[in-house]
């Protein structure tokens, strides 16, 4: 129960989902965990049930300010960052986003949240883990960013987005030698607030969710948990030589069957 004893993480979207989860698993794991999002109140819940090793801060993650603010004061309270998960996002407001009915404003929205948002927190932590002799970045994508979403494309072109700029991330701080290793997680249907946002763009939740189910080989949607253990593994030392991976988390869906 120690794979990340002495690491200090800083985990955005922590208010729910797959950020609550992998805050509560990084600190049974023996990290010390900072915990960020735009819901103040709903991370400071989180904090408060996982106990003296989580603390939480309240981080609009399109604001340059917001980044420069979170990573000083975890380098205050801890004195180093070794884990940055970029998991904050947005599935849209609700408006259309198929290509002829979505506006500029819906597409600005998705975009800067869920591109932007990562854009800025891989360049604030850059040097603080070059400080601290390397470091790795997490940062949560999709199975959308694999496949067409014509019905959802300001969100697929978002986290396509993100699969790409890991790449970019992964081989700039590698190659500088900087012992910072960048990995994207591509969840498919995994039932939390915006994966039933998702479903709900196709149509009524519960018959949307049968239907997404019957094209997973493993016959079911995902738990929070099975992307926290992906996270952990990409987190941990374990995953020492493992740079710009693309770890897909989906049940089997993006490869058929």
């Amino acid at each position: 129960m120690a794979r990340l004893k002495g690491k200090i993480a800083l985990i955005t979207g922590a208010a729910s989902g797959f950020g609550a989860a992998s805050g509560k698993l990084f600190a049974q794991e023996g990290a010390k965990v900072v915990l960020t999002d735009k819901n103040g109140d709903g991370v400071k819940a989180v904090a408060e049930e996982i106990g003296k090793s989580a603390s939480a801060i309240t981080h609009d993650v399109t604001s340059e300010e917001n980044w420069t603010r979170v990573v000083t004061d975890t380098i205050s309270k801890h004195g180093k960052l070794d884990i940055l998960m970029n998991n904050a996002g947005v599935m849209g407001t609700g408006a259309p986003q198929d290509i002829e009915n979505m506006s500029l404003e819906e597409w600005k929205f998705v975009q800067e949240i869920n591109s932007d948002g990562v854009f800025l927190g891989c360049r604030a932590v850059i040097q603080a883990m070059k400080d601290n002799g390397g470091g790795s970045i997490i940062n949560i994508s999709s199975t959308a960013g694999f496949r067409a979403t014509p019905g959802i494309a300001a969100y697929g072109a978002s986290k396509g987005a993100v699969r790409q700029l890991t790449k970019s991330v992964a081989a700039y701080c590698g190659r500088k030698g900087y012992n910072i290793r960048c990995n994207s997680i591509h969840p498919g249907m995994v039932r939390t607030p915006l994966g039933e946002a998702v479903l709900r763009y196709y149509g009524e939740l519960e018959e949307s969710a049968k239907k997404r189910i019957e094209s997973v080989p493993l016959g079911r949607l995902g738990e929070v948990e099975d992307v926290a253990y992906a996270a952990l593994y990409l987190a941990s030392d374990e995953a020492r030589y493992i740079n710009s991976n693309e770890l897909v988390v989906d049940g089997g869906m993006l490869g058929g069957g």
